[in-house]
C-alpha cells in the first residue's frame, strides 16, 4: 500500500511540475506576442499544488517573471518549501511528523 501511495505522489509531482513548467513557457510566449496571459493566480496555484520546481525552472530557463514582485518571492518560497518537503520525504522523516501531529487530534466517536 505504501509503495502505491508513493508512486501516486511521484506521478502527481511529475505531472504538476510538467504542467507548471508548460504554463510558464506558454505565458512567456503569450507575453511576447501580446496575447491574453495566464493569470499569476493560476501559475502560483500550480506551484502550490506541487509544481513549484517546474515553475521556478521555467522562469529561469525562459527568463519569465524573475523580477515581478511579489510573484517571484512567492515562487521562490514555494520552490524552497517543495525542496525541503521532498528532502524530508526522501529521508523518511515525513511519516513521524505526520504521526505526531495526528496524535494530537481528538479521537472520533
Amino acid at each position: 500500500m505504501t509503495s502505491r501511495v508513493t508512486a501516486y505522489i511521484l506521478y502527481w509531482l511529475i505531472a504538476a511540475n510538467i504542467i507548471a513548467f508548460t504554463l510558464m513557457v506558454v505565458d512567456k510566449r503569450r507575453a511576447e506576442a501580446g496575447d491574453q496571459r495566464i493569470s499569476e493566480r493560476r501559475l502560483l496555484g500550480w506551484a502550490w499544488l506541487g509544481g513549484a520546481i517546474g515553475t521556478y525552472a521555467a522562469s529561469r530557463l525562459v527568463r519569465h517573471k524573475t523580477r515581478k514582485q511579489p510573484f517571484a518571492s512567492k515562487m521562490v518560497g514555494l520552490c524552497a518549501a517543495e525542496i525541503v518537503l521532498l528532502g524530508l520525504w526522501a529521508l523518511d522523516l515525513i511519516d513521524p511528523i505526520i504521526a505526531a501531529a495526528l496524535a494530537y487530534l481528538p479521537a472520533s466517536a
